[in-house]
């Protein structure tokens, strides 16, 4: 039991440091920010697989299941909002002037 109080408050720091941290992030920085956390997304994503490949009882199977998909819900939703952000600074070919 004490382990999972002690998971639970890793989750729980974790969760409102982050929130904190991305909080103050300046707006010139977000799309190296987003770019960086899309890295990590896999990482965790991959880990989700591994953990989900080891699950025994239909919990555990469920749960990382739940894992694996957010994960990957979570990564290709950054690589959409990126690209999307990219797009905003590229440069419009100008329009002919007429005459």
């Amino acid at each position: 039991m004490d382990s999972t109080w002690a998971a639970l408050y890793i989750f729980l720091l974790a969760a409102f440091t982050g929130y904190e941290v991305i909080s103050r992030v300046p707006v010139i920085l977000h799309t190296p920010l987003m770019s960086g956390s899309n890295f990590i997304h896999g990482i965790v994503l991959v880990g989700a697989m591994v953990v989900l490949g080891r699950a025994q009882t239909p919990l555990e199977q469920l749960i990382g299941f739940v894992a694996v998909l957010l994960g990957a819900m979570n990564a290709a939703g950054g690589y959409a909002v990126t690209e999307r952000m990219l797009e905003m600074f590229e440069r419009k070919p100008k329009a002919a002037r007429r005459p």
